[in-house]
């Protein structure tokens, strides 16, 4: 938590620069991390198929090859010489010295025209034997050979038994035993079962290694083709690894493996010819297969590098750009905190910032013009003293005196007299109310229902007047002195410019959880462009009623006044609507909220109980 503080105490412009290295920084590592572990996967991938699909190649290769020497034990078996051969069962041999000189040329004849073919050996089942190229001991039963049993146990089926071992067969050519591959298969009687002989055929390595020799994995991987029991058919010389074990090869004909052989990491990607049962193995060093993902790491890193050397500038300056401003913005405030209202931002913005400095701008104006209404109101207070103190009369004297006129006017029979002073007292005490704001209602009903007897005294029967007021809302309290002048306004606007009696209508009472008071006459009403200007004026009645000398002398500033007064003090959702038509007369309605006492009133009031 303390850290994370003093991060938040650290500059903007800092806060900006490490905030565009973050988030240009880390998206690029992220990135760069997803880019070369997909590169890798994929380029993985890609080796181990294409190596797989040069396996496949290569064994299809090896299994034409095989093919072909399965083809030559079938034609061999099929020629009537061989057969007799076959069924010949240990006569005499010098009976078939001239059959056998002719299977010998017939026998050469695959030999000139398959070069890949090192020998063919003949054997029936009396051990007898003929051939182009190979022979035996004279002593040597070749029934009893191991790969002459092997092919007895395939029961016709040719098979490759791989490189000749403990072979008792001798090669005109000289072939050695790791220079051929073998392959075998019994002639069967087909109509007794038993077996006739064996025909063996030798595939020199040398056809399988010119099919593998031009196959390179990379700078140092190769090829190898192994049997069934592991042993090797082909390897190149100096190989990575001498034997492969069987056991890291799975149950499966194809896969991927790696090993540890030495220092370094050997990969194998392996596919067994179910035709041969041969395995073909790809043996390469694993970083030969990442050197391209090394190089695209390079240019990775490159790239990051380019861009931290340009992200650097570039968040500086955007950081200056954004922070400058702000910085300029905060030493305006620090003058204006200090005193000095009369400063400006001045840089021409769109921004936020440009916004903010015009709300800046804004705000001191509105500080000046508080201030000096401030100034001219603090000045009007003194001058209202001032003019108080020399128009300084005691209530109370004020009181006695209307009392007393009063009593001399009953006196002397004077009733209308009594009642008009009368009025006239209750008038100035309710108004005067202490110097209260708010009273009741009734008592604001009773001090405009003065008022109106002392000018009905004056109009007589041209002034009539109706009060009506709800008993619930006779108890609220309302701001001081908020009817009179509307009443006013109704007798010298509407009655008084009326020909014949006129009459006004004061109610009040609650609705919708407002207090609603209606002043209505049946006067001259007003044209409706004056009843524009009157409601436009009522709209900015605070305004208008500031500049109090210039304001007293213009029609309706009676309105206005109590317009102000409402606004002021309950907001602008309350206040006057006015309603009037030339001739009908003018309707006036104050909204104001229901408020059930008044502090200061209930403790005089209770004070008096």
């Amino acid at each position: 938590m303390k850290n994370f503080i003093q991060i938040n105490n650290l500059p903007i412009r800092y806060k900006l620069i490490s905030h565009f290295l973050i988030i240009s920084i880390i998206p690029i590592i992220c990135l760069g991390f997803l880019i070369n572990w997909t590169v890798e996967r994929v380029v993985e991938e890609q080796v181990n198929q294409n190596t797989l699909q040069l396996i496949s190649k290569v064994n299809e290769t090896l299994e034409f090859y095989i093919n072909n020497m399965q083809r030559v034990t079938y034609f061999i078996s099929y020629n009537e010489r061989i057969e007799d051969f076959f069924h010949h069962n240990g006569q005499q041999p010098g009976q078939y010295q001239t059959n056998e000189y002719e299977i010998q040329r017939y026998l050469r004849n695959f030999t000139t025209l398959m070069p890949e073919v090192a020998g063919v050996l003949v054997v029936n089942s009396a051990g007898e034997y003929v051939s182009n190229e190979l022979y035996a001991p004279a002593s040597e039963n070749l029934t009893e050979e191991s790969w002459y049993q092997e092919a007895v146990e395939n029961k016709g089926i040719f098979r490759m038994i791989g490189q000749p071992k403990d072979r008792r067969l001798s090669s005109l050519v000289s072939y050695k035993n790791d220079e051929v591959v073998s392959g075998v298969r019994a002639v069967i009687d087909p109509i007794s079962q038993e077996v006739l002989g064996v025909i063996l055929i030798d595939l020199k390595v040398r056809t399988v290694a010119e099919t593998l020799v031009d196959v390179r994995l990379g700078k140092t991987g190769y090829l190898t083709v192994i049997d069934e029991q592991s042993r090797p058919i082909y390897q190149p010389k100096d190989p990575l690894i001498e034997t492969i074990p069987n056991e890291w090869l799975d149950e499966k004909r194809s896969g991927t493996f790696s090993k540890k052989i030495g220092s370094q990491k050997v990969q194998f990607i392996f596919q067994e010819s179910p035709y041969s049962n041969w395995t073909t193995i790809g043996v390469f060093p694993t970083e030969e297969s990442i050197f391209e993902i090394r190089e695209i790491q390079f240019y990775l890193v490159v790239f990051v590098f380019i861009i931290l050397l340009f992200g650097i500038p570039v968040s500086y300056f955007l950081s200056n750009s954004i922070s400058k401003p702000i910085r300029q913005l905060m030493k305006f405030m620090r003058k204006a905190e200090s005193g000095e209202f009369g400063v400006r931002y001045t840089e021409k913005r769109d921004d936020e910032i440009g916004m903010l400095g015009r709300s800046f701008n804004k705000m001191l104006k509105q500080i000046n013009e508080l201030l000096r209404l401030t100034e001219r109101h603090e000045r009007q207070k003194r001058e209202a003293e001032f003019r108080s103190l020399q128009a300084n009369i005691n209530p109370h004297f004020l009181y006695n005196t209307l009392d007393t006129i009063q009593w001399m006017a009953r006196k002397q029979k004077a009733i209308e007299i009594a009642e008009v002073v009368e009025s006239l007292a209750k008038l100035f005490r309710i108004g005067l109310s202490k110097g209260r704001d708010r009273i009741p209602l009734d008592k604001e009903i009773e001090h405009i229902e003065s008022y109106l007897k002392i000018q009905q005294t004056r109009y007589r029967e041209k002034l009539q007047y109706q009060i009506d007021v709800d008993e619930r809302a006779a108890s609220l309290y309302v701001l001081k002195f908020i009817l009179q002048p509307l009443v006013e306004n109704a007798i010298y606007h509407g009655i008084k410019e009326r020909r014949g009696p006129g009459q006004i209508m004061v109610s009040a009472k609650q609705m919708n959880g407002n207090l609603r008071l209606s002043i209505q006459d049946n006067g001259a009403g007003m044209s409706e462009s004056h009843l524009h200007e009157i409601r436009v004026a009522l709209k900015d009645a605070v305004r208008r009623t500031e500049n109090q000398t210039e304001s007293k002398h213009k029609k309706g500033y009676g309105i206005l006044n109590v317009q102000a007064r409402i606004v002021l003090a309950f907001g602008e959702q309350y206040g006057i609507t006015i309603e009037s038509k030339e001739k009908v007369g003018t309707t006036l309605e104050l909204v104001l909220p229901i408020l059930e006492e008044d502090i200061e009133w209930e403790e005089e009031r209770k004070q008096h109980a």
